[in-house]
């Protein structure tokens, strides 16, 4: 068991670090309050291979590991966490369609994902199915041709209205978690439309909003994998969407211990440097500590998903609950560290908290990622 990164990996992370540093992090509180959606940014990041890392190389893919994706994540999430999350999501919608999609759909959509000439979105919560995605009730309907009519709506859609391709699941079968399958849907489909961009607490340099569908009409061959494998298709984008999510909370937890841990050698109080107050010093060295707990954590889910182990749902659903819990209470640590400053929007600590405060909700959340994990242990 080696815990070093190799020379190939010590290079991706020095190259994810240097684009955050120079080309995200100094934009992103303004990202932040004006709402900008940095798509420039994003295809820079493409140009590197930042936008299909675990895709295969046979359509523009980097041809990398969930580990070396862990990796890439957690850099560019020191830089500006809202903006390297929807790269992770545009990263497992690729991967979605480079697994499952049949040899025309992957080189139709693949290389345009590459260079994110076309953005993607992943849509599978709804107004009435959120931790229950099972119970989703938009339907495909076949027509004559085999074209399906699509009808339903999706919610809390990341890069709803500027995305060009949606992968969505749908209900083409009975009720259930068989009855799903998985479409991918363009934007420019009549009957697609989307809702008004929704006002968040955080993630706020990426647009949010309904995706809705009325009597869509998507071509037979834009499924994506067979009819009723849409939640297992689903579920596998999540396996690694979880690793994802945490190795963005890692990004920010780190920025934030690193502002902590500078600000305290700069501010005195009573005559002292913060840093030479021993109760600060042990609250920094906790924040430590469960950051690399929770890094390591992140790892072995990578390293386990990426090697099918068996155990990988569980260490997936591990690294998600205790890496997203562990990076927001970091994030929230280094603000009191920071006290009323902390609170401004001139210091990055009050957007870090506001953006990693999602990760526990999203690709299911904290409390569902429990059930997955006592699931396994109770099926043993």
């Amino acid at each position: 068991m080696d815990f070093a990164l190799d020379q190939d990996q010590s290079a991706i992370r020095d190259l994810a670090r240097s684009f955050a540093a120079d080309e995200m992090a100094p934009h992103a509180a303004a990202w932040d309050a004006e709402e900008i959606f940095p798509v420039d940014v994003l295809r820079r990041a493409a140009s590197l291979g930042l936008a299909t890392i675990y895709v295969g190389d046979e359509y523009g893919g980097s041809g990398l590991g969930r580990l070396e994706a862990a990796i890439i994540f957690e850099e560019l999430s020191a830089g500006c966490v809202s903006t390297a999350a929807y790269l992770s999501i545009h990263n497992m919608c690729a991967w979605m369609i480079d697994q499952f999609a049949d040899d025309a759909l992957r080189a139709r959509i693949l290389p345009e994902l590459a260079s994110m000439s076309y953005l993607a979105s992943y849509c599978l919560t709804e107004p009435g199915a959120g931790s229950d995605a099972a119970s989703l009730r938009t339907r495909a309907v076949k027509a004559e041709n085999g074209d399906f009519i699509v009808n339903g709506a999706k919610a809390f859609i990341s890069g709803a209205g500027v995305s060009d391709v949606y992968l969505v699941m749908v209900r083409t079968g009975d009720e259930g978690a068989g009855g799903i399958s998985c479409l991918l849907i363009e934007k420019d489909t009549p009957g697609l439309s989307f809702g008004s961009r929704e006002r968040k607490m955080g993630w706020n340099s990426q647009p949010t909003a309904q995706v809705i569908f009325e009597d869509c009409r998507v071509p037979a061959s834009n499924l994506i994998g067979a009819e009723g494998d849409g939640f297992k298709i689903a579920m596998k984008g999540l396996d690694g969407g979880r690793i994802n999510i945490a190795a963005c909370s890692l990004g920010g937890a780190g920025a934030a211990l690193q502002a902590a841990q500078t600000y305290m050698g700069e501010r005195s109080q009573f005559g002292r440097k913060l840093e030479n107050f021993q109760a600060l010093q042990f609250k920094l060295a906790d924040m430590a500590t469960h950051l690399e707990a929770a890094r390591l954590m992140v790892y072995r889910a990578a390293t386990s998903l990426q090697a099918g182990a068996p155990d990988a749902l569980t260490h997936c659903a591990m690294a998600k609950r205790f890496g997203t819990d562990q990076g927001f209470e970091i994030a929230n640590e280094a603000l009191q560290i920071h006290g009323g400053y902390g609170y401004l929007k001139d210091f990055p600590l009050e957007r870090i908290v506001r953006d990693l405060r999602v990760h526990k909700i999203l690709e299911g959340t904290n409390e569902i990622m429990r059930v997955i994990i006592s699931r396994q242990l109770l099926a043993k």
